[in-house]
């Protein structure tokens, strides 16, 4: 069971013929096509310098209340402290918010709600979340592989995470391994398919994605995932 496999693990790899059901349990996909369309809208990541071009991203901030209502919060900054991110922590990142309709969707809406009630049944003692959303597309070229994880295996600083393939087109790898605190390999994977996902009890192990490259040098190449992050609040924070 996939409840079990999380605590026990501290990670899980569900197929999309597992995914999408229990997505489905939860609400309504039904405008799908649009929500993965809109990964044709994001912006350039600003804050990888260089390397910004092949990493495009928005953001946008919920709070939930434990198997109850999860509501849009303001726009606000994405920040992580040094410790769990080596390359860019410590600062404030600004992102283009997710586009509202996209936002107020039925399918993240229905993520969304899965979220909360699967992370909630892991930590009943949690009175209110903090839940961030990331809309990723890492690019690949001839001339570059693409990064989903510049900064290597890490942890996130959260309490749980969801990553959710959306879509690949024309990339080689992109497997995610899965790492103990100490470096010790737990296992490694390969979101292949939409809806394919990856499950992550943050405190309890790393995770980082190997590099994407072409399968045909000079075709349009990348990797798109949703990430969602659930971190436990105190009551009214």
């Amino acid at each position: 069971m996939l409840f079990d496999a999380l605590r026990r693990d501290g990670f899980a790899f569900v197929t999309a013929d597992v995914m999408q059901p229990l997505l489905q349990s939860c609400g309504d996909l039904s405008d799908w096509k649009a929500f993965a369309d809109s990964w044709s809208m994001l912006g350039p990541d600003p804050y990888l310098a260089a390397t910004g071009r092949l990493r495009r991203r928005r953001h946008a901030t919920y709070r939930a209340t434990p198997h109850g209502d999860v509501q849009a919060a303001p726009h606000q900054p994405h920040y992580q402290a040094l410790r769990y991110n080596t390359l860019q922590g410590d600062i404030e990142r600004w992102f283009e918010p997710i586009d509202a309709a996209i936002a107020s969707g039925t399918s993240l809406r229905t993520i969304l709600a899965f979220c909360n009630t699967f992370f909630s049944s892991l930590a009943p003692e949690v009175p209110q979340w903090h839940v961030e959303v990331h809309q990723f597309r890492i690019e690949a070229s001839i001339d570059a592989a693409g990064e989903p994880t510049p900064e290597g295996s890490h942890r996130d600083g959260v309490d749980f995470v969801l990553v959710l393939l959306i879509d690949r087109h024309n990339i080689a790898s992109g497997t995610t391994t899965i790492h103990t605190p100490g470096g010790t390999p737990l296992g490694d994977f390969t979101l292949t398919h939409p809806f394919d996902a990856a499950l992550l009890h943050d405190p309890r192990v790393f995770h980082g994605v190997t590099a994407v490259t072409p399968l045909v040098p000079g075709e349009p190449a990348h990797r798109d995932v949703l990430v969602v992050t659930f971190r436990a609040n105190a009551a009214g924070a």
